[in-house]
């Protein structure tokens, strides 16, 4: 079962229950003293604390494929290994975080962003249109519809070519002067607005015009605007987009050019055809090419590319430039006026930053929720509204340049149909959060206030993606984000706050962010009073200790010691460090987490209850989880005992250990009794199994102990024994007969 019992609470306790509290998100708006007055009630209720690799297998499943965590990721796979620490996720990662904090200045021509008009030189026309691209049957059979009807209206996305093709059209009708008309322009002023003596033209171009739901664009306007444009000899080009309101009109869908084939244009007009081919081959342009920019953004990549084959630049600007535009897109959404990118859709773009990927729906939802912490922001007085229609998700998707898609989700339930939203550039996420946490620190107090929220939200998808947001905020400035998020999340007294800091600090470290590993150091010595923090500490451990693993054990066995010093041990907390110890037997580093924990495990007690609780648990554990899955500790003994690698002795010497353990010979043949189960169904786990129980009798007290367990034992709710216990029996060796000396005397 997924890990609910970490982040939901009793009955009545959670923030999706009817009748709460302002959720303590709210609290940096208060003193600490009116936020603790405020938290006491919720801080004191109870919860569980979620087990350790059901928490591993939620983070896996629902960390944002940009950070290279995923079930066949290196890190979903074996956790955090050594060996390959850094390559998916810190350094390309990394890199965009950090971004490249150089300023782009586009040069795009003819801008539609203010709201004057005025006419477009004939020059600029005449220089546009070489490079022009597009399907030329299709913009042909528009010419000659522009050429019949006098008016046309063009939808398609933003930036998709829709205002050159536009002046285009007029070009190709020698449509000369052209004009661009105002684009708050009212569907009922246009025929007013050509009509106007003074700026007369022969050809018009309204972009984006602004339509409402109660004053939308209809079949009457463009009538009388026909007549209009006929008394004239003129000709004119509308372009809306995809959620223009119109009445009985039918736009001309517009279909934007492919970016290799503008590309090429653009360089055939500023260089040779040679000096073309040779920047199309440079991998940089492949790359840029393979993320889907914007078609302004590669003409002012064409440009570049110029300034490169000139020598003005080098190649590694050109291999940034991709990134450049990125960032250049991410600050122009973030500084937008309300009139162009309200609130409510840059806390959308936050939100997706942070989800991306994930269900749209529960984006949305808490994107909403964003929103409204952040007009508490802008206006405190003010009491937050949220629209609840009137949102469209082709609007939306399209200023985020993301897309719509269907894929299954992990939930604990199992996998569910979700429709999912994300970014067309999987760089968009880590860009957009690093520039609202240090470019717009006045958003930090609502961002910070919107994470806690999520913190205590009942889905495991949530809280991972609160816990990834964060990692991406201390990667961009650790010092705020430890204050500010993480070490109220470690010292809250419930558990479900304190795992979301557990792995925040492992993403964190996956991405590189400097000092993860001291400050678990520095936590996990803590005093006792200090709970939080050391249970922080020991939980990150299991994450990210296979990379040094003695370093990591030794720190556990620290932190075990200090409990077994104290005159009553915190179980929970001795339990939780056997279970980070369970994460590193399972872990790539394995073989060497093994050696370790055999090389110390006679020093004194608490190594031995670390080493042999660890291990315990990490037999409970099978392949995808399931009740009948293959276990992972065997399957492991299995491959090491067929390559005769020395880590099969190892295993087979903690498991007689652990079942000489008198507190743990219980639960140890408890484990052995399920394997046997598993192994009915399973004829590979019945060859693993009878190889480690040949290795596990070396006395006569071992056998008798194994026997009579294969004797007894039952089938599932009281059924006979299964089969496989029979033919288990008979390769359990004789010791008597090897050791006659071993034979009780009578």
């Amino acid at each position: 079962m997924s890990g609910e019992a970490a982040g939901t609470p009793p009955a009545g306790s959670g923030p999706q229950q009817s009748g709460d509290k302002e959720p303590p998100g709210d609290a940096p708006q208060q003193s600490g003293a009116e936020a603790g007055e405020a938290e006491d009630a919720k801080e004191e209720e109870p919860d569980r604390p979620q087990d350790a690799w059901s928490a591993r297998r939620d983070l896996v499943d629902h960390s944002p494929k940009a950070m290279g965590v995923g079930a066949n990721s290196r890190f979903g796979g074996s956790l955090v290994s050594g060996d390959q620490h850094g390559v998916s996720g810190g350094k390309v990662a990394g890199d965009v975080i950090m971004g490249s904090k150089t300023e782009i200045v586009y040069q795009f021509g003819i801008t539609t962003a203010s709201h004057g008009s005025g006419e477009v030189p004939q020059s600029t026309l005449e220089r546009l249109a070489p490079s022009f691209v597009t399907d030329d049957n299709a913009f042909e059979a528009l010419v000659a519809r522009l050429r019949t009807e006098r008016v046309i209206v063009l939808a398609g996305p933003h930036f998709t070519g829709r205002r050159t093709a536009a002046l285009m059209l007029l070009h190709r009708l020698e449509a000369s002067p052209v004009r661009i008309l105002v684009r708050d322009t009212s569907p009922a002023a246009l025929v007013q607005r050509l009509g106007d003596k003074e700026h007369r033209a022969k050809g018009y171009v309204l972009c984006d015009l602004t339509t409402r739901r109660d004053e939308p664009l209809r079949e009457p306007h463009l009538l009388a605007v026909r007549d209009q444009l006929a008394k004239e000899d003129a000709y004119l080009v509308i372009t809306v987009g995809l959620t223009a309101a119109l009445e009985d009109i039918v736009p001309v869908s517009w279909q934007p050019p492919g970016a290799d084939a503008v590309l090429t244009a653009h360089l055939r007009e500023l260089t040779d055809e040679t000096t073309t081919r040779r920047l199309l081959a440079l991998p940089a342009v492949t790359e840029f090419l393979g993320r889907r920019h914007q078609l302004r953004e590669v003409a002012a990549f064409a440009r570049q590319l110029k300034k490169y084959a000139h020598g003005e630049v080098d190649e590694a600007e050109i291999a940034r430039f991709s990134l450049y535009s990125l960032e250049s897109q991410v600050q122009e959404w973030l500084e937008e006026d309300e009139e162009r990118v309200p609130l409510r859709d840059k806390a959308f773009l936050v939100a997706l930053a942070s989800f991306d990927g994930g269900p749209y729906a529960l984006t949305a939802e808490l994107s909403d929720l964003l929103y409204e912490l952040l007009q508490r922001t802008e206006n405190s007085g003010l009491h937050p509204r949220v629209p609840v229609f009137g949102t469209h998700i082709g609007k939306r998707l399209q200023l985020a340049r993301a897309s719509l898609f269907q894929e299954q989700e992990n939930t604990e339930w199992g996998p569910v149909l979700q429709s999912k939203a994300a970014f067309l550039d999987d760089r968009v996420s880590l860009v957009l959060l690093r520039e609202v946490w240090t470019g717009h620190p006045s958003a930090r107090p609502a961002l910070v206030r919107w994470l806690q929220r999520l913190t205590d939200d009942g889905r495991p998808l949530v809280r991972t993606r609160a816990a990834s947001t964060v990692a991406v905020l201390a990667y961009t400035d650790l010092p705020s984000t430890m204050a500010l998020i993480v070490e109220p999340w470690a010292d809250a007294p419930l558990f479900r706050r304190r795992l979301v800091a557990v792995n925040a600090l492992t993403l964190a470290h996956l991405l590189d962010a400097p000092n993860i590993p001291r400050i678990l150091d520095d936590w996990c010595g803590l005093e006792a009073e200090e709970v939080g923090r050391r249970w922080v500490a020991i939980r990150a451990y299991g994450l990210i200790g296979a990379e040094q693993p003695k370093r990591t054990l030794t720190a556990l066995r620290a932190a075990i010691r200090n409990e077994y010093e104290e005159e009553s041990p915190d179980a929970l907390m001795i339990g939780q460090l056997a279970e980070s110890v369970e994460l590193l037997l399972l872990s790539p580093a394995r073989d060497r987490v093994l050696t370790e924990l055999l090389a110390r495990l006679d020093d004194d007690r608490p190594a031995r209850e670390l080493a042999l609780g660890g291990f315990l648990s990490a037999c409970r554990r099978t392949a995808e989880n399931e009740t009948y899955g293959r276990p992972l500790l065997l399957d492991w003994y299995a491959t090491a005992a067929d390559g005769g690698h020395p880590a099969a002795d190892g295993v087979a010497r903690l498991w007689r250990t652990v079942l000489d353990d008198q507190q743990r010979t219980r639960d140890a043949l408890k484990v052995l009794a399920g394997w046997v189960r598993i192994a009915d169904r399973d004829p590979a786990t019945e060859w693993a199994l009878a190889s480690l129980l040949r290795a596990l009798v070396t006395t006569t007290a071992e056998h008798q102990r194994l026997s009579h367990l294969l004797r007894t034992l039952r089938g599932e709710d009281g059924a006979p024994a299964p089969e496989v216990a029979a033919r288990l029996l008979t390769v359990l060796p004789d010791p008597d007969a090897a050791h006659p000396s071993l034979a009780p005397t009578a």
